[in-house]
């Protein structure tokens, strides 16, 4: 077998029982991968330097597709209303499948660390069959030294083989589907096929440290984070499309990270050591450091269009998907932080794209409404970002983030509520989705206007306001802001029919209400109090 590259002589591919390869690559860096990507046709490098790629089918994660293994260790601990179960035997079977397809083949493989806080991360080894696979997992997470290769040996084993094709029998997956991600937390082994989308990756490990890290009071977010010259940290949650990663790029603060935070006794760190960013209408103009970011040497977009010709990509073409992404390492973003960790937040910012327009553009929670919020996980989807999907649709994703949970979402919401009072945290919620109507009539809430709300919370200058509180949601909602007109502040007010904001808002309550009832028994009285009433609102 041919191998290349840095890695401990003592901890080759056969500890994981891998035979008969044809070569493996070793944590090779940019340049060689980039080569080994062109030679196999995975990619090509577009204007600037990027190496993009398309992901074919699957243009996004398949979560109906992810797998748990049923036994001692996750019988009575993993959250089974979310994720799907596999027998033991099933997962042994798919395991020597996997080993069996991998004979012959020319394997890529990533020594890196999942967490910046050496006492919380996990070691982790990637093997994947796409040399642009491993550019990206490389980038994603955390890259040890040249020194610390030497004698790596993981705790977390990743295998990526998107030509194998599962056996919903045979392996215990969906009738129908040929993609499977199969994890195993007791063996600390996922399997993930069938998908060339390369998020699959970065997103098991963080469903591994989101079922380890809690059992050691630490508490895994989906969220971004940064820090301000003070020394202010602040947390960004919120699901795809809604500005974790533009809103946490700020040119004035330090950026830990942008979509994966854990919180310890310590403070917060990043479980990253890159970023992953939607580039759906990138402009240098609105988001000058993700831009920068993206076009360079390093970079890795998936379903970019570009012209054949210049190669320029065509960041307003949703022709392959909406879903059009970058991932690029931390060190691009010129005011990154080295270490990826800082102290305990003073805020926290919830971010919701109301895609019903009702929603203000920012509010206060107290400490109730945020765990309300925080369980509720509400965004809204439109069309055009899922296949099928046709006008607007409600989604309330809990924690933020249920598809990487495994254990119920109460013992995240309890974890978030005590580090919340113990650091008297003040919590906000922010619409970055949309005003003046519905999608399709009213208008993208103005980053702008985003942005200068978010840095008066960050800054303390929101606190000095006046607020009302709101008809709708009972939230308080700053009744002027100096430089925000104030109508925008006032959701209602920038509707031309305001008897079809009283109905889309009442009805988007009724979402809220319902959605809730799955977790009404499993919280405190003050949080199922903190419910938005319809009865409230304005008759």
């Amino acid at each position: 077998m041919k191998e290349s590259g840095l890695r401990n002589s003592a901890y080759g591919a056969d500890k994981f029982g891998l035979k008969d390869l044809a070569a493996v690559h070793w944590n090779l860096t940019d340049a060689p991968l980039y080569e080994h990507a062109i030679r196999n046709g995975e990619a090509t490098i577009v204007a600037g330097g990027a190496l993009c790629a398309e992901t074919g089918h699957h243009t996004g994660r398949s979560p109906k597709d992810k797998h748990t293994v049923v036994d001692t260790l996750t019988e009575n601990t993993v959250w089974w209303d979310g994720n799907r179960k596999q027998t033991e035997e099933q997962f042994e079977t798919m395991y020597q499948d996997f080993l069996a397809h991998a004979k012959g083949k020319t394997l890529f493989a990533q020594d890196l660390y999942g967490g910046a806080d050496p006492t919380y991360r996990i070691k982790t080894r990637v093997f994947t069959e796409l040399a642009w696979h491993s550019l990206f997992i490389r980038t994603l997470l955390i890259r040890p030294t040249r020194d610390e290769l030497k004698h790596f040996t993981a705790d977390l084993t990743i295998i990526d083989l998107p030509s194998f094709k599962p056996d919903a029998k045979r392996h215990g997956g969906r009738e129908g589907s040929d993609t499977m991600v199969a994890i195993n937390f007791t063996r600390k082994i996922v399997l993930i096929c069938g998908s060339s989308y390369a998020g699959e990756m970065k997103k098991s490990v963080f469903t591994t440290l989101n079922f380890y890290l809690p059992a050691q009071g630490v508490m895994p977010m989906h969220c971004s984070a940064n820090v301000g010259k003070g020394g202010d940290s602040a947390l960004f949650f919120g699901l795809s499309g809604t500005g974790k990663t533009t809103l946490s790029a700020d040119p004035n603060r330090i950026l830990i990270g942008d979509d994966e935070t854990g919180w310890s006794p310590k403070g917060i760190f990043n479980f990253e050591g890159g970023c992953y960013a939607k580039t759906i209408k990138l402009s240098k103009e609105a988001e000058p450091e993700i831009w920068d970011a993206t076009n360079k040497f390093g970079a890795v977009l998936e379903n970019v269009v570009f012209d054949p010709e210049t190669r320029i990509p065509d960041y307003d073409s949703d022709k392959k998907t909406e879903n059009t992404r970058s991932a690029y390492p931390l060190e691009s973003i010129p005011n990154a932080s080295a270490t990826g960790m800082a102290g305990h937040p003073k805020n926290i910012i919830f971010l919701t794209a109301d895609a019903y327009g009702v929603m203000p553009p920012i509010a206060k929670l107290t400490p109730a409404q945020a765990m309300y919020h925080f369980l509720s996980g509400y965004t809204a989807k439109v069309a055009g970002t899922e296949k099928g999907l046709v006008g607007v649709e409600p989604e309330f994703s809990t924690c933020f983030g249920a598809p990487f949970l495994p254990r119920p979402p109460a013992e995240y919401g309890r974890l978030l509520r005590d580090y919340i009072a113990k650091h008297n945290v003040d919590c906000w919620l922010v619409n970055s989705g949309w005003t003046g109507g519905i999608y399709g009539v009213g208008t993208r809430m103005p980053i702008k206007v985003t942005r200068a709300l978010v840095t008066g919370a960050l800054d303390g200058s929101l606190k000095k306001v006046d607020f009302r509180t709101d008809a709708y949601f009972g939230f308080a909602v700053p009744t002027s802001v100096p430089g925000i007109e104030t109508k925008l502040l006032y959701p209602e007010q920038t509707w031309a029919d305001k008897k079809a904001f009283d109905e889309t808002a009442r009805k988007l309550v009724g979402m809220f209400q319902k959605n809730f009832t799955k977790y009404e028994n499993t919280v405190d009285p003050e949080v199922r109090a903190a419910a938005p009433d319809v009865k409230m609102a304005a008759e």
